[in-house]
């Protein structure tokens, strides 16, 4: 039933409502958590977990129609040009789709008594991504006792290059889920969300007037980052169903497989573009 509220035709006319869907599925993900699994001894300890596959749920429908829906432009459209154009409109709405999580997600982490722990993994990657020398320290002080191992401390030649490797690490995984199963590259895309709105909730020192601070913080260099995420997200998807609805040795196929490609390297350049702003950029302001 969801999946009516939104289809990709209508996503590509009005992008900014796919901000409202993004919230609302992260919203009704969170409560839905929070009734069934917060009295439970066990599930209770994974709900950051269990947040974002309910996201994972409610969104794979429309990714997939979606990315069905990208793939049949290949066929449609000639030119290298027309082709990023038309992808362009779907990776807007894609980011709104994304912003629409992040906002509900920092929100609700905000208003939650015990949204430390609604996010507890969360919390643990952002502590072991800004703060790897005190992760132990850094996982207390937001409330979380049991923690895991811990790498070393980077130096700040370092950064950059750690941050591009990485980046590249979570596009490979995004192409990988995308391949093997078309729409899979959501999951990879939420738990995203979930962490940048963990980091935006401990910016923003639970007090919602610091909310627009927090975003602003961490969408700078978000933007061109997650851009690039979907951009790996679509490649990956229009590959998996081209390999479904057309013959692999095809001429059909190899066209879809040179437009995924000039995606892939299109993800790669926003995600040293990202790199750049977050090293250079980002901390001139905060």
């Amino acid at each position: 039933m969801l999946e009516m509220l939104i289809n990709p035709q209508k996503a590509e006319q009005r992008p900014w409502e796919m901000f409202f869907i993004g919230a609302f599925y992260a919203t009704i993900s969170l409560v839905l958590t929070k009734w069934i699994f917060s009295g439970d001894p066990v599930l209770s300890k994974y709900t950051g977990i269990l947040v974002v596959t309910f996201t994972v749920m409610f969104s794979i429908p429309f990714m997939f129609f979606a990315i069905k829906n990208e793939e049949e432009k290949d066929l449609k459209i000639s030119g290298l040009g027309n082709l990023m154009k038309e992808h362009s409109k779907a990776l807007v709405y894609f980011m709104f789709l994304f912003l629409g999580f992040i906002v509900a997600f920092s929100f609700w982490y905000i208003v939650f008594e015990d949204g430390n722990q609604n996010f507890r993994a969360q919390i643990e990657t952002y502590c072991m991504i800004n703060k790897p020398a005190h992760f132990s320290e850094c996982v207390e002080e937001y409330g979380i006792e049991q923690v895991s191992k811990t790498t070393a401390f980077l130096t700040a030649k370092e950064k950059i290059v750690n941050i591009f490797v990485n980046n590249i690490y979570v596009l490979i995984f995004t192409l990988v889920f995308s391949l093997i199963f078309g729409a899979g590259a959501i999951f990879i895309l939420a738990w995203n969300a979930s962490v940048i709105a963990a980091a935006i909730g401990i910016f923003s020192k639970s007090n919602l007037s610091n909310l627009p601070l927090g975003l602003i913080r961490y969408m700078i260099h978000g933007i061109p980052e997650i851009g690039a995420y979907f951009a790996g997200a679509l490649a990956g998807g229009i590959i998996s169903v081209a390999v479904i609805r057309h013959d692999v040795r095809s001429d059909k196929f190899w066209i879809i497989l040179q437009d995924s490609l000039n995606l892939v390297i299109l993800s790669v350049v926003l995600l040293f573009v990202a790199a750049l702003i977050e090293v250079f950029v980002t901390p001139v302001f905060f």
